[in-house]
């Protein structure tokens, strides 16, 4: 770098002297020497735009494809699980998502006209949205029975986002820290549910479920984790989630707990037709479950495109935005035909970018096609699907865990001073933990379409928190009381003095982005 800025600042002199006399001097400009000086300065310029050499496209495109792999893998085999499906199944599952979200990352990386980012974004499957399809399938009978009301609403609800994506900034201001710092919370509190079931095995009916073997296995994925994250600082602890999986299953095999005698037979190429499991179903309740998912997914994705704009030096404007919420939305739309689900930018990888100080969009698109590839080879599916419950639970007891801390981050930034504030993230994570701790309310609705929004927590603490930041911050009360905005009065005139002024939709309760180094 530092031999660029000397080059581009010797090509400013040369333009600096000569101004008195511009016709002599544009014809050196014109000349071999000054030619080499800018394409340096053009290549500082471009940095996220260069094409590295094809053995970095392929070595650095791999090294993002580990920092996602441990991700991308963990949330198919638990929405299949949750919803009852075994074996086979779940490999396809595995497999569909790698080749959704090697697509997904070329749609942001590469771009389309009008799509697309064209940043170094890597995209993968979100956890985020793992135990709305859960409720979603499961109140479509289970198994292969609730798969096509599954990616029905996941086509629905991508269609959705890339038709509102022009208008969704508009949207976010009801959408800030406080709401999507609680609802963020309430993602993190409901899979923390998941995980114990997969530490004690992933069936509570089994006779052995939270045998000390279970927990043995467990506990070493987590060791694991929590050694490479003390020892490490770089790249490794990046991957240190996919590591501790690896040795885990390892030790699993050794003990006899793991399973790989079905690999064999797999075959090394081959993918399921799109809408393999039938035609899309669309239900109304699943469909808004799935949408109330995709709105938390964008808003999140907005702070992290404005993230990796500031890494690369590139300025992120509402234009990019819309640009990459119409990538994300496509994406959803293609992963639900093609049996998968929701992607959203993976925060790993913006890591890894910030660590390696490679910003090339390329090497990231790279990555996609290198996810694509791996989608395409049945036994990488066939393995992970093998991976025993409990040492996958070691690794999302971490994983999980780190959502709800992301929520109490992101409520940092809210004003919990305030008593309306308390009392709205105190609400909204109560009711959101009642499916949680007794499924038992959902039975009770009349109505399949009931029963699925009772079922699910985050739908349920979602709603919440959204209708009582309208209610406290932006609806504007006809009688009196206790007024709706901060109240504020105008320092200039007599009049004006002693005059309170409604506040309605205050600065601080709209979206704020928080970039990797403090500033908003």
């Amino acid at each position: 770098m530092s031999e660029k800025e000397v080059q581009g600042g010797t090509a400013d002199a040369v333009t600096a002297e000569p101004d008195p006399e511009p016709n002599p001097e544009q014809k050196p400009e014109q000349n071999p020497e000054p030619n080499p000086e800018q394409k340096p300065v053009a290549r500082r310029k471009d940095a996220v735009d260069s094409v590295p050499s094809v053995w970095r496209l392929v070595l650095y495109g791999f090294q993002h494809v580990l920092a996602f792999y441990a991700g991308a893998v963990v949330m198919p085999l638990l929405v299949a699980e949750g919803i009852g499906m075994k074996g086979d199944d779940i490999a396809l599952l595995v497999n569909a998502s790698l080749l959704t979200c090697g697509l997904a990352t070329l749609l942001q990386s590469a771009g389309l006209p009008g799509i697309g980012i064209r940043l170094p974004v890597v995209q993968g499957t979100s956890t985020t949205a793992v135990p709305s399809l859960v409720s979603v399938g499961l109140a479509a009978g289970g198994a292969k029975a609730g798969l096509p009301t599954v990616f029905g609403a996941v086509i629905a609800a991508g269609l959705a986002l890339f038709v509102v994506a022009p208008v969704f900034s508009k949207l976010v201001r009801f959408f800030p820290p406080l709401v999507t710092g609680t609802i963020v919370t309430i993602v993190g509190i409901t899979l923390l549910a998941v995980a114990a079931r997969q530490v004690g095995g992933g069936d509570p009916s089994q006779g052995s479920f939270g045998s000390p073997a279970h927990l043995g296995l467990a506990a070493v994925t987590l060791v694991v984790i929590l050694l490479l994250h003390k020892l490490s600082r770089g790249f490794l602890a990046t991957v240190a989630v996919l590591v501790g999986l690896v040795i885990g299953t390892v030790v699993a095999a050794l003990a006899g707990f793991a399973d790989f005698s079905g690999i064999a037979s797999t075959p090394w190429l081959g993918t399921a037709a799109p809408l393999h499991y039938g035609a899309p179903r669309f239900d109304v309740v699943a469909v808004l479950s799935v949408v109330l998912v995709m709105v938390i997914i964008a808003v999140e994705s907005i702070g992290q495109f404005f993230a990796v704009g500031e890494i690369v030096d590139r300025k992120v404007e509402g234009k990019h935005v819309t640009r990459a919420l119409r990538a994300d939305g496509l994406a959803t739309a293609v992963a639900g035909v093609f049996n998968s689900f929701p992607s959203t930018v993976y925060s790993q990888n913006i890591g890894l970018i910030r660590l390696t100080r490679v910003k090339s969009r390329w090497i990231v698109a790279s990555s996609g096609v290198i996810m694509m590839v791996l989608g395409l080879v049945p036994k990488v599916g066939a393995i992970v699907a093998a991976m025993p419950a409990s040492v996958l639970g070691g690794a999302t007891i971490v994983l999980f865990s780190t959502i709800a801390v992301v929520g109490v981050q992101i409520l940092f930034q809210a004003d919990l001073t305030d008593q309306r504030n308390t009392i709205l993230v105190a609400a909204s994570v109560g009711v959101g933990f009642l499916p949680t701790a007794f499924p038992q309310f959902a039975e009770q609705m009349p109505g399949r379409q009931l029963h699925a929004l009772f079922e699910s927590g985050i739908i349920l603490g979602t709603l919440t928190a959204v209708l009582l930041n309208l209610f406290f911050h932006h609806l504007r009360l006809p009688f009196g009381g206790r007024s709706s905005g901060r109240r504020r009065k105008r320092p200039e005139g007599p009049e004006e003095a002693s005059e309170d002024v409604e506040s309605i939709d205050a600065p601080e309760h709209y979206m704020q982005h928080v970039s990797p180094t403090g500033k908003r």
